[in-house]
């Protein structure tokens, strides 16, 4: 038997009509705002300080809620625990030193055992096959919490952000400057699904997924807004309203640090850049960040809505919780 297959659509068609939320470009364009607007609406009713109503409180009462992370992390874990709590559920974080996943146990016998005891399965691992693989023999709905392909959580919060800050999002121009990883390639669907129009800047010898490339052409032509890679920071900085970056050096990339920062010399974000943006510009970071990635002068200054984004994790955990696992569907 197979241990991974492609998964061609990850929401829906799923073994056993299971959906699960493996990244944006498996979403339809009402079904990603959908996701955005429950957010939004989630965090109102948390930051209103009045009691959660029964039909939210208790909506996973009783039920066990599974965070399966091979990975360190500190706004995820946060996040996703405090999603759970939110609808009466109960976390269990299993930390890649707290099973037997890896050291005498396969991701199948893994999957099937967890999956049979708890509602949904949160799951922040290393490469999209174990996703993959999760998806295939899971019988409870998987979030993916990050992989090293996709990270639809951060952009759900991201969208949500955007909105917050500039009310409007169709017409915006978002720039992203930095590696071509897990979090432009779901940020870049978002924002053109969106309506925001999307320049994406990385150095040369690093090139975007051709997949991600041919959604985001295709999801362009839908919207009406407009996508291009480039090698030159300063173009796609040029009028830009948000500017985001992220680590330059990802978890589990350490050995190659130096060649990175090599690579990565140039795209800094800095007042040199954002001179040339939209007066109106914002600065995002989905952290933690690190000095070579932006200056504090950018970091910290008034237009920065980084600590803003990081608490929008939560609400998009709510959102997708909601839909995956309560409602199973999307309105």
């Amino acid at each position: 038997m197979s241990m991974t297959r492609v998964i061609k659509r990850s929401f829906s068609g799923m073994s056993k009509g299971i959906k699960h939320l493996v990244s944006i470009s498996d979403l339809t364009t009402p079904e990603f705002t959908s996701l955005v607007s429950r957010a939004a609406h989630h965090k109102s009713i948390f930051k209103s300080g009045l009691p959660v109503s029964p039909d939210i409180s208790d909506a996973l009462k009783g039920k066990l809620v599974a965070m399966l992370f091979s990975k360190r992390s500190t706004r995820t874990r946060i996040s996703t625990e405090g999603a759970a709590v939110y609808f009466g559920g109960h976390p269990m974080f299993l930390g890649k030193d707290d099973i037997q996943l890896g050291v005498n146990e396969s991701f199948y016998d893994t999957t099937r055992i967890v999956s049979s005891m708890t509602s949904c399965i949160f799951a922040r691992v290393n490469s999209h096959s174990e996703i993959q693989q999760l998806c295939e023999h899971s019988s409870v709905p998987i979030i993916n919490s990050l992989c090293d392909t996709y990270h639809p959580l951060q952009a759900i919060c991201d969208i949500l952000t955007i909105k917050e800050a500039f009310g409007e999002t169709k017409g915006l121009k978002l720039a992203w400057v930095g590696d071509a990883n897990n979090v432009i390639n779901d940020l870049a669907v978002a924002a053109l699904r969106s309506g925001i129009n999307v320049s994406v800047a990385v150095p040369r010898g690093i090139e975007m997924n051709p997949t991600i490339v041919d959604v985001a052409k295709t999801v362009a032509q839908e919207t009406g807004a407009s996508f291009e890679v480039t090698n030159d920071p300063k173009h796609a900085c040029t009028d830009a309203n948000v500017i985001v970056t992220d680590t330059s050096v990802s978890m589990g990339e350490e050995a190659q640090k130096q060649k990175k920062l090599q690579q990565f010399s140039g795209f800094q974000v800095n007042s040199e850049l954002t001179k040339l943006a939209a007066p109106n510009w914002k600065f995002m970071h989905c952290l933690p960040r690190h000095q070579e990635e932006v200056t504090d002068e950018v970091f910290y200054s008034d237009n920065s809505i980084v600590f803003e984004e990081g608490e929008n994790r939560l609400y998009a955990a709510m959102a997708a919780i909601e839909a995956f696992v309560i409602r199973k569907e999307l309105a």
